[in-house]
């Protein structure tokens, strides 16, 4: 138990610090509004840490890759298997969070006014090709120094740590210098998360103060829906996958040996952490050793089944709160593509990934960037069932890989 709260201190901190944060709104409803600097003061300093924190870590995470010794064909396995899915995780999630709306209705008025007050969407008559230029480039530095940019800084981040690698030892200078600056942000980030308890506790308290209880019922329902989404997706999805990789033996062997892993992810609440014994659970499944140790280190940074998921609930939280809901094909296309995409662009960051995935959101959408308190708490209160999805979807895609690349046959080598 000692173990599992020290893993698990930070977001249990959080947590309570939201909930007093809660009941202290409730209690003293608009006389609230004095804790309101506190909350700003973290909101202020999480705004301005955003575009370093993206061009640090995306340019030196590009420049640093180096191309491992894998064969074309587990390789080219293992893109289809996080791609298909990824994109199962996305329509499981969008197809979870349209039969219940995520927003209580008589909230959202409150919240809309608040959060958008000076940043209000436009509605700019361009075509495609026109949209897309603005969204992936700007016409002079100083905007990419703007959270209004997100997107095309992330573009400009990726192509300058392209740049380095191709500069060779010309550019491991460099490299050496922002990996430097790299670090030091990611301390700049721990420092802010430190005070991460107050501000938000106070951001929440000013909220459900000035809004009512509604919106603390509106975080309440997504974690209960997203906690039995991710149940039925945990015994479901992984079972049918079990199943597709190796028939009923391979149902069997999967949760046969799956509980280590399982618990191993709620203890240490850290895809990272559960590599080794993810690799040797795969092993023992039946799993070769080239696959089981490409697969599980890939995908703990570039598959995520619950965090794609928690970027579903995340989005449709706020087209709920600001249209009322999703209409029309094109609409549910749209979320699963935000959904991959801030997941899938930005899962390789190590600290950090959350909040710029998050202001992706936001900025794909087209919505205000005060609203990245919101996706954050949701990201807090869902963490714990996401990083269950996230390790365990890697065991079950080694499974799938294992099946296209050696065969049906592929268990025989299963250890005991």
């Amino acid at each position: 138990m000692k173990k599992i709260f020290k893993n698990y201190k930070s977001t249990i901190i959080l947590i309570l610090a939201i909930i007093i944060g809660g009941v202290i709104g409730g209690i003293f409803g608009e006389k609230v509004k004095v804790l309101s600097p506190f909350g700003d003061v973290f909101l202020n300093l999480l705004f301005v840490v955003i575009v370093p924190l993206i061009f640090l870590t995306l340019s030196t995470s590009v420049a640093k890759m180096k191309e491992k010794k894998r064969l074309g064909k587990i390789m080219r396995t293992i893109i289809f298997v996080f791609v298909f899915t990824s994109l199962v995780a996305a329509i499981f999630g969008i197809a979870s969070t349209s039969l219940v709306s995520l927003v209580n209705h008589s909230s959202k008025m409150e919240i809309k006014n608040t959060l958008i007050l000076d940043d209000k969407k436009e509605d700019i008559d361009l075509n495609v090709l026109d949209k897309t230029a603005e969204l992936i480039s700007v016409d002079d530095f100083t905007k990419l120094l703007s959270k209004e940019n997100i997107i095309a800084l992330v573009c400009f981040s990726i192509l300058f740590g392209l740049a380095i690698r191709k500069s060779g030892k010309k550019g491991e200078k460099a490299l050496e210098v922002l990996c430097s600056f790299n670090e030091v942000i990611l301390k700049l980030v721990d420092l802010i998360m430190l005070y991460a308890p107050i501000g938000l506790g106070c951001y929440f308290a000013v909220m459900v103060g000035t809004m009512g209880s509604e919106i603390a019922a509106s975080y309440f329902k997504t974690f209960v829906v997203y906690f039995l989404v991710a149940i039925l997706f945990y015994f479901v999805i992984y079972t049918l996958y079990a199943y597709l990789a190796a028939g009923k033996k391979g149902v069997k062997a999967f949760w046969k040996n799956i509980l280590p892993t399982t618990l191993t992810s709620l203890a240490t609440c850290s895809s990272a952490a559960c590599i080794p014994v993810n690799i040797t659970v795969a092993k023992k499944i039946g799993v070769s050793d080239d696959i089981a140790e490409a697969v599980i280190p890939m995908g703990t940074s570039f598959h995520k089944d619950g965090s794609i998921i928690g970027s579903v609930f995340k989005i449709m939280f706020l087209v709920y709160l600001f249209e009322g809901g999703i209409s029309g094909a094109d609409m549910i296309f749209k979320v699963i593509g935000i959904a991959l995409l801030a997941t899938l662009l930005v899962t390789a960051v190590p600290i950090g990934g959350g909040t710029i995935s998050e202001s992706l959101i936001i900025s794909l959408l087209g919505y205000s960037i005060s609203c990245l308190p919101i996706l954050t708490i949701i990201a807090t209160i869902i963490d714990a069932p996401a990083t269950v999805l996230n390790v365990v979807g890697d065991t079950s895609s080694s499974m799938l890989v294992s099946r296209i690349v050696d065969g049906k046959d592929w268990m025989k080598k299963e250890k005991s």
